[in-house]
């Protein structure tokens, strides 16, 4: 599902218009779709360069590929590390996303003894209300705060960002990235890489901005606790948005699914969602609010910003397996990916008469060859992997700037 807002007052027409990208979040299958989209959208669009972005914004699982993106990872690259595990530098294996959290599991057992003497005293003061209270009170301390151990997705991206030219700094990145986290004790929005919070470790900034409550533990930063990005919002384009950006590209992987759609096609379990039980609504309704909110920026954003053009890719409401696939489950990722390819190489050709002349403003065409293919499959046209060593990667990255900036002056 394609939405498109045109700008209402363009201004003229500029010679490198600024082009960002905005990654929302939706755990590992949502990181999943997404990256199809990226892979679509980098293969059908002639004059995108998804690696030198005017800005990137990634919330919670987006922020990984936002993160990958702004260090010049292409998609052919990322697709091959989690995809098909293809990675020269950092082992990658998905159960890094599922270790048990056992230090934490320690720490809340180790406040045992003490939270026990306080529930005792609660217990046997006759002026504490009511017991039972009390009782749910001290028991909830002993609770884990995550079932997941997220140090070692922070241990990946850190080798990962150090490696063949790339960065963990976000002051070392020569296209400006910005990671969203929440700090659970105020609630406010930190904007990792912006003024104040651009020396923290971008692979921090991940771990914290991807930190799901109850299946990760809280990020301690600088004495502060972090949680997942789009606890606030979805998206977060406006940080794109209000840096005078002419193009915004945004990806959100999380929709309701909408059964009755098409109900002739739907099988009796689909056609009413509580059937699937406490998963299914707890699912459904986080993703009704992510996108309803979503939906009221993107209705605010063009009184607010008139000038800028807006597209955002989303799942289609009757993507059955989206929907039905476990959030956190990475077996499924390259069935995933693939929706998310092939709904983008849709969108593009079934909006192409009005996505044609919003794009060419932008320097961006379409690719007939690669739209023309209705059978395109992700994984069939991924290219072979270069094997580079770490000084002929960064030669590689130079020669490449030189080009990029001799294309520019000429």
């Amino acid at each position: 599902m394609l939405s498109i807002h045109a700008a209402r007052d363009p201004g003229p027409k500029k010679r490198h218009p600024r082009i960002g990208l905005a990654i929302a979040g939706g755990g590992p299958v949502g990181a999943m779709y997404e990256l199809g989209v990226l892979r679509a959208l980098e293969e059908a669009c002639e004059g995108l360069d998804l690696t030198r972005m005017d800005g990137y914004v990634g919330v919670s699982s987006g922020a990984f590929f936002a993160a990958g993106l702004a260090n010049r990872m292409d998609t052919a690259e990322l697709c091959r590390i989690f995809l098909k595990g293809e990675c020269a530098d950092v082992p990658f294996s998905p159960e890094i996303f599922l270790q048990p959290a056992f230090r934490e599991y320690l720490k809340r057992a180790a406040a045992a003894p003490k939270q026990g003497m306080r529930l005792l005293h609660d217990l046997v003061s006759p002026d504490t209300g009511s017991r039972w209270s009390e009782l749910l009170n001290r028991l909830g301390g002993l609770i884990p705060t995550g079932l997941f151990d997220n140090a070692p997705v922070e241990r990946f991206l850190g080798e990962l960002f150090s490696h063949k030219g790339r960065s963990n700094d976000f002051r070392k990145l020569k296209r400006p990235l910005f990671v969203i986290a929440v700090d659970l004790d105020s609630s406010e929005t930190t904007c990792f890489g912006g003024p104040g919070w651009d020396d923290v470790p971008i692979s921090r900034a991940v771990q914290a901005s991807s930190a799901l409550p109850g299946l990760y533990p809280p990020v301690e930063l600088r004495g502060r606790n972090f949680v997942d990005g789009a606890l606030r919002r979805t998206m977060h384009a406006s940080i794109l948005l209000d840096r005078d950006v002419d193009l915004l590209i945004g990806i959100n992987p999380l929709v309701p699914f909408n059964p009755t759609r098409e109900a002739g096609h739907a099988r009796f379990g689909d056609r009413q969602i509580a059937q699937a039980g406490l998963p299914g609504v707890l699912s459904q309704t986080l993703r009704t609010m992510l996108q309803s909110r979503m939906q009221v920026g993107l209705a605010r954003y063009p009184q607010r910003y008139p000038h800028i053009n807006q597209i955002v890719f989303e799942p289609n409401a009757i993507d059955r397996d989206l929907f039905y696939t476990n959030i956190f489950s990475f077996s499924a990722r390259q069935r995933i990916s693939q929706l998310g390819y092939r709904n983008t190489l849709d969108d593009l050709r079934n909006r192409r008469e009005l996505l044609e002349p919003l794009l060419a403003r932008h320097g961006i065409g379409l690719r007939e060859q690669v739209l023309a293919d209705s059978h395109r499959v992700l994984l069939d046209a991924l290219p072979a992997g270069v094997h580079r060593t770490e000084t002929t990667a960064r030669l590689a990255r130079n020669l490449d700037d030189i080009e990029h900036l001799l294309q520019r002056v000429v």
